[in-house]
């Protein structure tokens, strides 16, 4: 069976395809950006891109995702450009999200997800978005600020 991670194609073991894409990407692939946090889908710290949508990596298993493109964290710059930062990663240091940062990877990855569907989402539809992502350090706001730093600065 055969991924695309990042733009690169990867061979899925048979004995590793019956695992959480989490699990394979964290533990068998060497990309550690992605993290666990509730397991159950509902906190969104390991959201990744599956052909462009954010979806949660803890509920989906590697052996549902044939020919499918995963984008992590680590690959979500190259997958844009090739070159330097995506935008919103540009934005998230200019606003100051991260605290613990241990949810920032998720929250990026959704963010992104959403710009590439709605370019210029109203407040209301980034914080209808982003709400099923958790910030254990709360920093909600600057989030939302991020989010609309990229919509102000295309």
């Amino acid at each position: 069976m055969q991924l695309v991670i990042n733009g690169s194609p990867v061979t899925v073991p048979q004995e590793l395809q019956n695992v959480t894409l989490l699990d394979f990407l964290r533990d068998f692939a060497g990309l550690t950006g992605t993290k666990f946090g509730c397991g159950i889908g509902l906190c969104g710290a390991c959201t990744v891109h599956l052909d462009g949508v954010a979806t949660r990596s803890c509920q989906t298993y590697v052996s549902d995702l044939e020919d499918t493109q995963v984008t992590t964290i680590e690959g979500l710059a190259q997958t844009f450009s090739g070159e330097g930062l995506h935008p919103i990663q540009q934005a998230w240091i200019a606003e100051g999200v991260p605290q613990c940062g241990y949810c920032q990877a998720g929250q990026i990855m959704t963010a992104s997800a959403l710009l590439r569907r709605v370019p210029d989402p109203t407040d209301a539809e980034i914080r209808e978005e982003m709400s099923g992502n958790l910030c254990r350090c709360g920093t909600y706001g600057r989030i939302r600020r991020a989010i609309a730093r990229v919509v102000q600065e295309a």
